[in-house]
C-alpha cells in the first residue's frame, strides 16, 4: 500500500469516492465548480500495488481560536473508502501518516466531525465540542425591547464587517475558526438568507444574524452578538418577523445563558456532541498555548502517552513563570511517579487544554493520575473557556 498525496489527474476519481462514500449526486456543472477550487496537495490517498484508490482524506489548512489566540489547525475532512477495500487497515494508514504530515507543517492540533467518537477515539482525538440546538416557538420568543444604535439588513452582504464582529466574538472560545475570505465567500455566506447587522449609537457594527425563512420556520444560520446590547437589539429584530413564522432553529455555544433569559424557558434543547480534537505537537502546543497566571513561579512533571503519534511520548517538565510563559522540557530516561507529577494520555491532554474539562473531574473518573496538590496546579494553569465551533468541514 502506497500513502501518497492525490493528483490533479486523479480529481473525477477521488470525487467518484467522495460521491459513494457520502451518498450524494453532483451534477457535471458542480464537479467543474469543485476542479476549480480543487487543491490535490491537501488530499492524500491510499492506493495498492497496481495504483488504484482505496482510501483519501483531506488536511484542510486552518487556523483555530485557543485561549484567545489563533494556531495553525488540521481539520481532517472527506474521510471515506471503497467498501472493497474497508477493513484492511487503509483508513489507519492515511490518518497516523496525517499526524506526521501535520506535525511537519507546523499544525500543533487537528480537528474532525467524526462519523463514529469511538473511531477516532482509537487514533488519539477526543471529544471537546458539544452545541446546543435550540427549536423555539413564536409565543416563547424574548420579549421586544427599546435599545438604543439599529439593526440594518445587509443587500449586500459585506465580509471584511461581518469577519470583524465575529472574531471579536470568537476569539471568545476554543475550537473556532479563523475565517478566511475564501472561507466567508464559499462557506458561509453560499446560503439562501438575509444578513442584518446590529450598529451602536456610534455606528459601530456590534452583532449580525444570518436567517432564512421557509415553510414558516425561521432558521438561524450564524448569530453573533458581541454584548448584551446587541443580543437584545438582534432579537427583537427576530421577533419583529412573527407572522412570518411558526418556530425557529438555532444552534449555540453549550455556555449559552438564552433559555434562562426566556419568559418561558421551556423551549427544545438538544445538545449535540460535535466536534473532535486531537494535539498534534504536544511539546509545540504547550509552548504556544496562554496559561493562566500564578502567584509564583512554578512546576509540574507530566508523564505523557501517545501511541499514534510516538514523538508525544515522554515525561516532561512544565514550568509556569509568575505572568503565565511556559517553558517545557523533556526528561530523558526519566519516570514519573504519582507522588511527583501527572500521567496522562494524548486524549486527557485534549480534553483539558482545548474542551474545558476540568483535571480534577479527568483525575475523578480515572483518565489522568498523580497527587490532589499536582492536579489542582494544573487546573489553577489552565484558564477557563468554553469550547465552540459554529463551522462544519
Amino acid at each position: 500500500m502506497e500513502i501518497r498525496q492525490m493528483r490533479a489527474d486523479e480529481f473525477e476519481e477521488r470525487m467518484a469516492l467522495s460521491q459513494f462514500a457520502f451518498q450524494y449526486q453532483m451534477t457535471a456543472e458542480q464537479i467543474e465548480s469543485r476542479r476549480s477550487t480543487y487543491q490535490a496537495e491537501n488530499d492524500w490517498g491510499a492506493f495498492d500495488e497496481q495504483g488504484a484508490l482505496l482510501s483519501a482524506l483531506i488536511i484542510i489548512p486552518l487556523e483555530s481560536w485557543v485561549q484567545g489566540k489563533n494556531l495553525k489547525m488540521g481539520g481532517i475532512a472527506g474521510v471515506a473508502t471503497w467498501p472493497e477495500a474497508r477493513r484492511q487497515g487503509c483508513v489507519s494508514k492515511l490518518l497516523v501518516h496525517s499526524l506526521e504530515t501535520m506535525k511537519n507543517n507546523g499544525q500543533t492540533i487537528s480537528m474532525l466531525h467524526p462519523f463514529a467518537f469511538s473511531f477516532y477515539r482509537k487514533y488519539g482525538w477526543e471529544m471537546t465540542i458539544e452545541r446546543k440546538k435550540y427549536t423555539i416557538e413564536t409565543r416563547q420568543l424574548p420579549p421586544r425591547v427599546e435599545t438604543p444604535g439599529q439593526v440594518k439588513r445587509m443587500t449586500k452582504p459585506d465580509f471584511a464587517e461581518l469577519d470583524d464582529i465575529y472574531s471579536s466574538y470568537a476569539s471568545r472560545y476554543n475550537g473556532t475558526l479563523v475565517r478566511t475570505q475564501e472561507w466567508w465567500e464559499n462557506r458561509i455566506l453560499t446560503q439562501t438568507g438575509t444578513v442584518a447587522v446590529y450598529y451602536n449609537e456610534g455606528n459601530v457594527p456590534e452583532g449580525y444574524v444570518f436567517y432564512h425563512i421557509k415553510d414558516r420556520t425561521l432558521t438561524v444560520h450564524d448569530w453573533v452578538s458581541t454584548n448584551e446590547t446587541s443580543r437584545k437589539a438582534l432579537w427583537t429584530f427576530i421577533g419583529n418577523h412573527d407572522s412570518m413564522f411558526d418556530q425557529m432553529t438555532i444552534t449555540a455555544s453549550a455556555d449559552d445563558p438564552v433559555p434562562f433569559l426566556l419568559p418561558d424557558p421551556r423551549i427544545k434543547q438538544e445538545v449535540i456532541p460535535y466536534f473532535m480534537t486531537r494535539i498534534v505537537d504536544a511539546e509545540a502546543f504547550v509552548r504556544l498555548y496562554p496559561w493562566a497566571p500564578g502567584e509564583r513561579e512554578e512546576a509540574v512533571i507530566i508523564s505523557l502517552t501517545d501511541s499514534h503519534a510516538s514523538w508525544n511520548n515522554g515525561v516532561y517538565r512544565l514550568n509556569w513563570s509568575k505572568e503565565g510563559l511556559a517553558r517545557i522540557e523533556r526528561l530523558e530516561g526519566a519516570a514519573a511517579s504519582e507522588s511527583e507529577g501527572i500521567s496522562c494520555d494524548i486524549q486527557a491532554l485534549a480534553a483539558m487544554l482545548t474542551g474545558n474539562r476540568k483535571p480534577s473531574l479527568l483525575h475523578e473518573v480515572g483518565w489522568i493520575s498523580g497527587s490532589e496538590e499536582n492536579i489542582a496546579l494544573l487546573e489553577r494553569r489552565i484558564p477557563e473557556r468554553t469550547a465552540y465551533l459554529m463551522d462544519f468541514f
